[in-house]
C-alpha cells in the first residue's frame, strides 16, 4: 500500500509530463506560425520589387522615346521640343534586332538634285557654285568650238577644257558674279584651252564689261548654272557629210545643257557618243533620219520624229526642256 509520500511524488511526476507535453505543443504551434509568416513576408516582398522594375523599364522607354533614340522595338521618334539647325539633313533611326522603322516616320530626303540628275549633269551641276576667275577674248561673230553658228548675242563665254568636259558644257547657260556685286548670264559657246584652269571662264569682251573694266584683264569670280526663259523651240542639225550609212546629229536653243541624245533603232533606243566639237555621231548610221530623244541634265526626256537627214540644215522642233 502507497504512502502518502509517494503518492504526493508520483501527482508531481504527472504534472511535469503534462506541462513538458504542453510546452512543447505550444512551441510547435509557434514555429508552425512564424514558418507561414516568413513564407508570407517573401512572396509580399518579391511582388513589390517585380512590379518596380517593370515601371522603371516603361519609364526608360518613354523617355528613351522623347528623347529620340531608339526604343525596345528599335524606332526612334524625334523630340517634339526639338528644334533643327542649320541645314535639314535626313536621318534613319537606329535598329536592333529585325526590327524595321514604320513608313510614316522615315526621314524625308533633301529637295536637291538626285543622283541620277547629279550623274546626267557631269561636272557642271545644278545648284552648284563655282569660284575661279574671268578673263576676256574676242568673240568675233560668237562661233566658236561648239558649232552653233554664227550669233547675234554676244554674251558668250568659253569654258576652260576641264569644265568643258568633251562639249558637255556646250550650251549651258551660266550666271557670273563679281565681287562688286555685278553680275552678267553667258551662254557657253567656245572652249578655253590651257592655260586656262579649272574654274575658269573666258567671257567675250562685251560680257566682261559688264563686270568691269576689260582693262582689268582677270576678275575673281563665282558662277553657277541657270535655266532661264526662251523664246523658242529646239532645233536639231545633222552635220555635213551625214546620210543613212554615217550621220552626226547636234541640238541647238536649248534651254538646259543636252546631257544624252538618243536614235530609235530596230532594237530600240541606242545613245550616241559625243564628240568634242559637240555633234553626237552614229559611226554605222543606225537611227539616221529616225526619231531622237533629248535628255537634258535635270532627267527630262524630249522625243522629237520627222527631222530628215538634211547635212547642216537647222531644223526647228516643236519641244523645248523645262525651266527650273
Amino acid at each position: 500500500m502507497k504512502t502518502a509520500r509517494q503518492a504526493a511524488r508520483q501527482r508531481r511526476h504527472r504534472r511535469r509530463i503534462m506541462l513538458g507535453t504542453a510546452l512543447a505543443l505550444v512551441s510547435t504551434g509557434l514555429l508552425a506560425c512564424l514558418a507561414v509568416a516568413l513564407r508570407h513576408d517573401r512572396q509580399a516582398g518579391v511582388q513589390p520589387t517585380a512590379a518596380s522594375s517593370v515601371t522603371a523599364s516603361r519609364v526608360e522607354a518613354a523617355t528613351a522615346t522623347a528623347a529620340g533614340t531608339p526604343s525596345a522595338t528599335g524606332v526612334g521618334t524625334p523630340a517634339a521640343s526639338a528644334k533643327p539647325t542649320g541645314s535639314p539633313t535626313p536621318t534613319t533611326p537606329a535598329a536592333t534586332g529585325t526590327a524595321k522603322p514604320s513608313p510614316a516616320r522615315a526621314p524625308r530626303p533633301r529637295r536637291t538634285a538626285s543622283t541620277t540628275t547629279a550623274s546626267l549633269a557631269g561636272r557642271i551641276k545644278p545648284g552648284t557654285a563655282y569660284r575661279g576667275v574671268a578673263t576676256s577674248y574676242k568673240a568675233g561673230d560668237g562661233d566658236g568650238a561648239c558649232l552653233f553658228g554664227p550669233s547675234s548675242d554676244l554674251m558668250i563665254a568659253a569654258m576652260n577644257t576641264t569644265d568643258y568636259e568633251t562639249s558637255k558644257a556646250c550650251g549651258a547657260y551660266i550666271r557670273v558674279r563679281a565681287a562688286n556685286g555685278a553680275s552678267v548670264t553667258v551662254r557657253i559657246t567656245n572652249e578655253c584651252p590651257a592655260p586656262c584652269a579649272p574654274g575658269q571662264l573666258d567671257l567675250s569682251e562685251q560680257a566682261f564689261a559688264k563686270l568691269a573694266d576689260p582693262k582689268l584683264g582677270r576678275l575673281p569670280i563665282t558662277w553657277s548654272l541657270v535655266s532661264p526663259s526662251t523664246s523658242g523651240p529646239i532645233s536639231l542639225r545633222y552635220k555635213t557629210g551625214s546620210s543613212r550609212y554615217w550621220c552626226g546629229i547636234q541640238a541647238i536653243g536649248h534651254r538646259n545643257p543636252v546631257a544624252r541624245l538618243e536614235v530609235r533603232t530596230a532594237g530600240g533606243w541606242r545613245q550616241l557618243p559625243r564628240t568634242d566639237y559637240n555633234y553626237f555621231l552614229s559611226a554605222d548610221g543606225s537611227g539616221c533620219g529616225g526619231a531622237i530623244r533629248l535628255t537634258d541634265v535635270y532627267g527630262e526626256r524630249l522625243t522629237v520624229s520627222g527631222i530628215a537627214v538634211r547635212p547642216n540644215v537647222v531644223q526647228s522642233t516643236r519641244v523645248q526642256f523645262a525651266r527650273h
